[in-house]
């Protein structure tokens, strides 16, 4: 176990140190290899919300498990979220575990249970980790989820998925969880006409229309995903367009698919690397989850205002 400080100001209140432990190897009967998630909390506070983040499937080996996305994480964590993060079957640290496993490459279904199985063993959770114990709020849980894990978390909200495979319609939903953030999502399978299209056909099975949890869609208006379609960056803002119910759309200025290096510090495949963009996402995230979960806050007004308005705002925000 680890512990850090976290000292971004912000309206959230006054950051507090984390406690960050891992791996916690949670036994899971019928998947490949059992669960070992990360879980980071601040040391002080009580009646904290959950919220669990789905990493993206990525070039680095050790990112897209649960040692990512460190720059949110410390954030979420040091301004009062229990952070759980899971390795998905679909990370290259596994690779050489499970490349025949059924699923395989995939594990679109696998990916979403894994935040199911961690919903169920929440008590057992929470009793392993030290100075944990009696301080979760279970009734009030988020997700997040990047690139990959941002359709994930699709399917969580409430999004349907007709497998090309087998014609099988999933519906993944989990109603604990009561609000969302996807960041650089994937968008809809009907306008796929790019190279990498063909390597990713589950993606072509999505259907956004019941999608209605509520939502903050994190697009950048330079993430361009030509390897799947040539719709440009519009095409990770169809998690808002086409699902129901109260979304968000936040379009972050000058970002690419690593939105300003969220996935690691110094972490070399982010192509558009800003500290500073980075340090806003996460105050905005962690300020639209707060007030989701605490109807009547004004965190997310607050953040709104300070990173989105003005002479040099970081991006622009809508809401349906």
């Amino acid at each position: 176990m680890s512990t850090s400080t976290v000292t971004t100001a912000d309206t959230l209140g006054t950051p507090v140190p984390v406690l960050s432990f891992s791996p916690l190897v949670l036994p899971a009967p019928g998947r490949p290899v059992d669960l070992r998630i990360r879980v980071s909390a601040p040391v002080t506070g009580s009646g904290l919300p959950v919220l669990l983040l789905s990493h993206g499937h990525g070039p680095s080996n050790n990112l897209s498990s649960l040692n990512g996305y460190a720059p949110l994480v410390d954030f979420w964590a040091a301004h009062g979220f229990v952070v759980i993060q899971p390795t998905h079957l679909t990370s290259r640290t596994l690779t050489h575990l499970v490349a025949d496993a059924p699923g395989a490459p995939y594990f679109w279904r696998s990916r979403a249970e894994d935040m199911t199985h961690i919903l169920d063993r929440l008590d057992a959770i929470e009793n392993a980790v030290p100075q944990l114990a009696g301080r979760i709020d279970h009734t009030k849980v988020a997700l997040a989820g990047h690139s990959l894990g941002g359709f994930t978390a699709s399917l969580l909200l409430g999004a349907r998925l007709t497998d090309p495979g087998t014609g099988e319609r999933a519906h993944l939903a989990d109603d604990r969880i009561k609000a969302g953030v996807l960041l650089a999502a994937p968008g809809r399978g009907d306008v796929q006409n790019g190279p990498m299209a063909e390597q990713w056909p589950i993606l072509r099975g999505i259907d956004f229309s019941t999608m209605a949890t509520p939502a903050l869609v994190v697009t950048g208006d330079k993430d361009d995903p030509r390897h799947f379609t040539d719709m440009g960056p519009d095409w990770h803002a169809d998690p808002y367009t086409l699902a129901p119910g109260r979304k968000t759309l936040l379009t972050l200025f000058d970002a690419e698919h690593g939105l300003g290096g969220i996935a690691g510090y110094d972490a070399a495949e982010t192509t558009d690397e800003n500290p500073e963009r980075v340090a806003a996402l996460a105050r905005l995230t962690a300020a639209y989850l707060r007030t989701e979960l605490h109807p009547g806050d004004r965190a997310w007004q607050t953040a709104c205002e300070a990173l989105t308005a003005g002479a040099d705002p970081i991006g622009r925000v809508e809401s349906k």
